[in-house]
C-alpha cells in the first residue's frame, strides 16, 4: 500500500516537451525528449540553433529534477540543468549552468501530440464498449 502512495508521488516526464532557455538575454528554443525509469531520467534535446543535438542524464525526486546536457560534436562543457515541475505536470522552469561562468533561466512545456495522445487514451477509458 506504501509503494502505490509513493508512485503516485512520483513525476512523469515521459515525452516530447517544447522550452526555451536563455544565455544572456537572449532565448533559444529546443525540443526535449524525456525517458523516466523510476527516479532515473535520460533522453535527448535538439537545439534550434548550430549547437544541435544533445544527450541528458540525470534524475527525479518528486517534482525536482536535475540532468546534465552534453553536446554530441559542438561543446564539450557539460551544461547542468535544475527545474521544478508543476502540480499538473505540463510545465517545468528551472536554471541551468555551466561552471560558475554562464547560467540563465530555461521552461519547458509539454508537447501538444503527447496531450492529444493522453486525451483519446481518457476518451477510450470513459466510452463504453458495446457487447454483443
Amino acid at each position: 500500500m506504501e509503494y502505490k502512495y509513493w508512485k503516485n508521488l512520483m513525476a512523469d516526464l515521459n515525452g516530447t516537451w517544447l522550452g526555451t532557455y536563455w544565455q544572456q538575454g537572449v532565448p533559444s528554443r529546443f525540443e526535449a525528449v524525456f525517458v523516466q525509469s523510476g527516479n532515473a531520467l535520460s533522453g535527448s534535446i535538439l537545439d534550434d540553433n548550430y549547437l544541435g543535438e544533445a544527450q541528458i542524464r540525470g534524475e527525479v525526486n518528486g517534482r525536482s529534477i536535475s540532468f546534465t546536457k552534453r553536446y554530441l560534436i559542438t561543446s564539450p562543457a557539460p551544461i547542468q540543468y535544475i527545474g521544478t515541475l508543476s502540480e499538473n505536470e505540463d510545465y517545468i522552469q528551472g536554471q541551468w549552468n555551466i561552471g560558475r561562468r554562464f547560467f540563465g533561466p530555461w521552461e519547458a512545456r509539454r508537447s501538444g501530440d503527447n496531450l492529444m495522445a493522453e486525451l483519446n487514451t481518457r476518451i477510450q477509458k470513459q466510452i463504453p464498449q458495446a457487447t454483443g
